[in-house]
């Protein structure tokens, strides 16, 4: 912090001038014992924030310490309401897990959502039936499902989308647009996969940003808004009837039909009466006023930030403004191979031989504006990729995780079953001069049962 806020200023040069030169010269002893009781105070100030750790180097190497591991003292899972799927589990299955806090009508709200699977498939792919949402008046619970009994009766609870809707759509209103449509071929049979959905509260309404994933039949990010209440009904907006935001480009798996591929991942980040789609591919673009699509541009605009060399494949791309400094968010994989001296190397690195994907790390950098240009990154959470930063209603901020049962140190048959999780964990913030968060690190805070 500046001197201004924190501590007392001398003004040598008006104690040492003119004739009050012999009055400055007195009060140079009282100035100096001030400035001592200042001193400590100064230093107390500074105690009340953890420490920036020293950045692994070079850059891109990997920070893997314990500490920055969700863990019994600083995380838990959400007690989400079961749906009939969830029973055998006795837990809810979830990807790309999202949680957020809103004050609507002077109450806190939590949302929660994710990438879900249909009973009978291992995961979420290559179908699953949609978005569901979960809320609750506390970050503990009771997280119940949404109510859609009302817009839909006899349906399952707490499912706000699904391409299963498209019989909904009437001229005027597309809740499914024909390119999220369910569709078969002969390698999957049947295809087409919502992923990574967030719900966000903006200028009094409802939306929900989410992905058609890679065995759809057009892969990108959309948006739904809603026109009641977080439970819905949502329908898509304008800027979705076609396709995904943006051009498509070359990308994904090699089964994707050419020209499918879109920029996936599709986050929200608002300020005022401004909002942004926030893409992966370093990329993001505002929303019209309407909200309906994106400003119409050439290109679309990219964050000023410091790759890696070479740059990995980046997901989950996410904004979060905390003390006046803006956080962009990555998921990165962090692999693990052996040095010539035999030690292992875990670095945010491309794939390559002898290169192991060990965790699905969340990296951060930070910027004093939402553009950039952002500092380095940094680890902030071990396994924690593809979340987002939250404050909840007393202002601490959370982060979540779902530990990525796909590949890495979740996928191990000996864990396995403790991944795909609603998982949250705490941050620490490193305060106003070291600007850093991270996953609460032990000693450097209180434990997650305050």
């Amino acid at each position: 912090m500046a001197d201004s806020e924190n501590g007392l200023h001398v003004n040598r040069r008006s104690l040492l001038t003119g004739a009050a030169g012999f009055l400055g010269a007195a009060a140079l002893p009282m100035a100096a014992a001030q400035a001592a009781q200042a001193a400590p105070a100064e230093a107390a100030a500074k105690r009340r924030y953890p420490p920036n750790w020293p950045e692994p180097e070079p850059y891109g190497l990997a920070d893997t310490r314990l500490d920055l591991w969700p863990r019994e003292d600083n995380s838990f899972i959400l007690p989400l309401e079961l749906r009939p799927r969830d029973e055998a589990l006795g837990r809810v299955w979830m990807r790309d897990t999202y949680v957020n806090c809103f004050v609507v009508n002077g109450r806190p709200v939590y949302v929660a959502t994710g990438t879900t699977r249909v009973p009978g498939l291992e995961a979420a792919a290559p179908w699953n039936d949609g978005i569901f949402v979960w809320v609750s008046p506390s970050l503990r619970g009771p997280w119940r499902l949404a109510d859609t009994t009302g817009i839909r009766p006899g349906a399952e609870k707490g499912k706000v989308w699904s391409p299963e809707f498209v019989g909904e759509n009437r001229p005027g209103r597309t809740v499914v647009a024909p390119w999220q449509e369910y569709w078969t071929d002969d390698r999957f049979g049947k295809r087409g996969e919502a992923w990574a959905p967030e719900v966000h509260y903006f200028r009094g309404k409802w939306y929900i940003v989410a992905c058609m994933g890679d065995h759809s039949q057009k892969v990108g990010s959309f948006m739904l808004v809603s026109e009641g209440g977080v439970e819905g009904p949502y329908r898509l907006v304008e800027g979705n009837l076609d396709k995904p935001f943006g051009e498509s480009f070359i990308g994904g798996p090699a089964f994707i039909k050419p020209g499918a591929y879109h920029h996936i991942d599709g986050s929200l980040y608002a300020e005022g009466d401004d909002a942004w789609l926030v893409l992966h591919n370093h990329l993001y673009a505002k929303f019209r006023d309407d909200m309906e699509d994106i400003v119409p541009t050439t290109d679309l605009p990219t964050f000023q930030q410091v790759p890696y060399a070479p740059e990995p494949y980046l997901e989950g791309a996410y904004v979060f403004k905390h003390g006046g400094k803006y956080y962009l968010l990555h998921a990165a994989w962090n692999r693990s191979s052996t040095d010539p001296d035999g030690t292992t190397r875990y670095a945010y690195a491309t794939p390559g031989a002898g290169r192991v994907q060990y965790q699905y790390d969340a990296v951060v950098a930070v910027a004093d504006s939402f553009e950039g240009p952002y500092s380095r990154r940094w680890t902030a959470g071990v396994g924690a990729g593809h979340n987002n930063f939250f404050a909840d209603r007393s202002g601490q901020v959370w982060a979540t995780f779902f530990r990525n049962p796909n590949f890495g140190y979740w996928s191990d048959p000996s864990r396995i079953g403790d991944a795909a999780v609603a998982g949250v964990v705490r941050v620490e913030w490193t305060g106003p001069e070291g600007n850093r968060l991270y996953v609460q690190r032990r000693n450097h805070g209180h434990t997650v049962n305050d």
